[in-house]
């Protein structure tokens, strides 16, 4: 059974547009049936976050306008735990005003923070390291964070460095955190692999609230300010004004280079139960089946290839689509928008999103 001090706030305020034309501003990636499993990834995110701890104790933050969708992808949650940002200021405040949330129930609750869009395979592996590490820090005062072990040098994640000779219970795998990477460079991810102690940044945290309290106070000071000045107002009517002064003060930063890169409390979980931020085309595509030309085809009764390999095809299922000599590419549509785009050069896919919308408008971004 789920501990009752146990919570987690999810991460869904994110635009998606490495994603488009499927993913919009209206609907972004988290709230679509993406892997055609018929299930939301912000629902198998809530599914998964319910086997550590109960639903009443689930956070969902989200921009303001995607309200509705939350409510129709996670009915049973109370208005009190969807958490609204006025306007998109990264991930510190959107864990600040969770903290100031969540300290109205419990000042000492043991918090997961997690985004609301990745991929885990393997989900009982899983709950077994988040059990592990809510285990840790339930003893213990620390910032901690799950590395996923890399499997090839990727440059489209962050990373971290860990200290071997710093090994905690070495049959739970944490260690002291030494440094985090920026993306780097094929190059110098090439590099990290190679040397052994690296691991890909999953961006899912696990603290004590007093801990990260702290943090924030040490390396935040501004910020928790703000939040503590208004603690009073959450869960009230005020709260929504109150919160939208304060989002207007925040500083746009993430809780990585705000918090984790400065903090000689950091560690980290070395972990591996099969995770994708699935932050692209590409990465969605290693994540479906192919065909025997390596295709993904996500609509195979109305789709057609020939002399096509390698490619991720997602088009409407009352559409014909005939694909010829294509090798590498993305080919997605979706209301009204066509993309046809190497899967080499999908780093541009928020450039053709700009373009369109400055030429065309909101209405197909």
């Amino acid at each position: 059974m789920a501990d009752k001090g146990n919570f987690c706030v999810i991460m869904a305020g994110g635009a998606g547009e490495r994603f488009w034309p499927m993913s919009r501003k209206s609907c972004p990636k988290q709230f679509i049936d993406i892997l055609g499993n018929g299930k939301s990834l912000l629902q198998k995110t809530v599914e998964r976050m319910q086997r550590v701890c109960p639903l009443e104790n689930i956070y969902i933050v989200t921009n303001e306008i995607y309200y509705q969708l939350t409510k129709e992808k996670i009915p049973q949650l109370s208005d009190n735990q969807i958490i609204l940002e006025s306007v998109r200021r990264n991930t510190a405040p959107c864990i600040a005003y969770a903290n100031a949330k969540i300290k109205k129930r419990n000042p000492n609750a043991n918090i997961v923070v997690t985004p609301a869009d990745h991929i885990i395979i393997d989900e009982d592996s899983f709950v077994e390291h988040l059990n592990a590490a809510l285990n840790c820090t339930a003893k213990n005062p620390w910032l901690l964070t799950l590395g996923i072990q890399p499997t090839r040098p990727d440059t489209g994640y962050g990373y971290i460095q860990f200290d071997e000779f710093s090994r905690y219970v070495p049959e739970q795998r944490i260690t002291k955190v030494k440094l985090f990477a920026e993306k780097p460079a094929l190059e110098l991810a090439q590099q990290f692999i190679e040397s052994g102690d690296f691991l890909w940044n999953a961006g899912i945290f696990v603290w004590r609230l007093p801990i990260i309290e702290k943090a924030f106070e040490l390396h935040l000071p501004e910020m928790k300010d703000l939040f503590d000045g208004v603690a009073y107002a959450m869960d009230t009517p005020e709260e929504k004004s109150k919160m939208k002064e304060i989002y207007q003060q925040c500083t746009s930063i993430s809780i990585d280079y705000a918090i984790m890169e400065k903090a000689d409390n950091a560690h980290v979980l070395i972990s591996d139960f099969g995770w994708s931020d699935l932050g692209t085309w590409t990465s969605l595509f290693e994540h479906l089946p192919h065909d025997e030309n390596g295709n993904a085809i996500q609509s195979k009764r109305d789709v057609f290839t020939y002399q096509s390999t390698n490619c991720i095809i997602n088009t409407p299922k009352d559409k014909i689509v005939v694909v010829q000599g294509l090798e590498d590419y993305i080919v997605a549509e979706h209301d009204g928008v066509l993309l046809i785009c190497k899967k080499t050069d999908e780093q541009e896919i928020r450039r053709y999103v700009n373009d369109v919308e400055l030429r065309k408008g909101e209405k197909f971004t």
